[in-house]
């Protein structure tokens, strides 16, 4: 278990999560979202309590991806990254020229343009992550979360949506925070790392201090991955 949780995630930068199988990264990033409530303490967006404000006024500060391919029937990408503009439409759901203009927006900068016409259970998985990414845009929150989008997905779709998600925070200032098992990926592409370690707080900071500081050895101890912080390697005990 992880005690003591005190984290800021600052806006225009991209953080990954590590940690150990079963620490709980995805119910850390469940409760930043609002969709669970904390032990104790509380989760603060643009100075409000998550768990204060409306579900609606929740969904236009967080964005979330979940784990896992949705169940979306007959439709298309279009229509799908189009909910996510249901936090700002009217009680009918009526969609104006913004909306069009924030859909096009997310489906160009998640690359997804070309996908537009298709339907969704028809894309592979790595081109329904960037139309989820892409709904998730559609919000226009300044915080997006995502639990482990790079699952599933083989090595270049790997790198091509930290890519994406380390774009989307640096060129929209948004506070992008995305948990993984990917340790490279994280360590390459990211500007900041959160590891939990088990029985204590969290540790934050840049991937070379998490390296060089001996503290990401210490998250990994006793998973079978060796890291070694003076040449900035890992590799995987036999």
């Amino acid at each position: 278990m992880v005690r003591n949780i005190d984290m800021e995630l600052p806006a225009g930068s991209l953080t990954a999560l590590l940690g150990i199988n079963g620490i709980g990264k995805s119910t850390l990033l469940r409760t930043i979202a609002g969709l669970q409530l904390p032990l104790e303490g509380e989760v603060l967006v643009s100075g409000e309590s998550v768990h204060s404000i409306s579900a609606t006024e929740r969904a236009r500060r967080i964005a979330v991806v979940l784990t896992g391919r949705p169940r979306t029937g007959m439709l298309d990408v279009e229509t799908l990254v189009t909910l996510g503009r249901q936090p700002w439409t009217d009680r009918w759901g009526r969609i104006k020229n913004a909306d069009h203009d924030a859909v096009e927006q997310a489906l160009e900068q998640a690359g997804a343009t070309h996908l537009r016409d298709r339907q969704v259970a028809t894309c592979s998985d790595g081109e329904v992550q960037k139309v989820l990414i892409a709904r998730a845009l559609a919000q226009t929150t300044p915080v997006l979360l995502l639990d482990e989008p790079t699952a599933f997905l083989d090595l270049p779709n790997r790198a091509e949506i930290v890519r994406v998600l380390r774009s989307i925070a640096q060129a929209g200032n948004k506070a992008v925070f995305f948990s993984t098992h990917d340790l490279q990926l994280a360590l390459d592409l990211s500007d900041r790392v959160v590891l939990m370690r088990s029985g204590e707080g969290l540790w934050q900071g840049t991937p070379r201090e998490a390296m060089h500081s001996g503290e990401l050895a210490k998250a990994f101890s006793g998973s079978g991955v060796s890291i070694d912080p003076l040449t900035g390697t890992h590799r995987f005990l036999p």
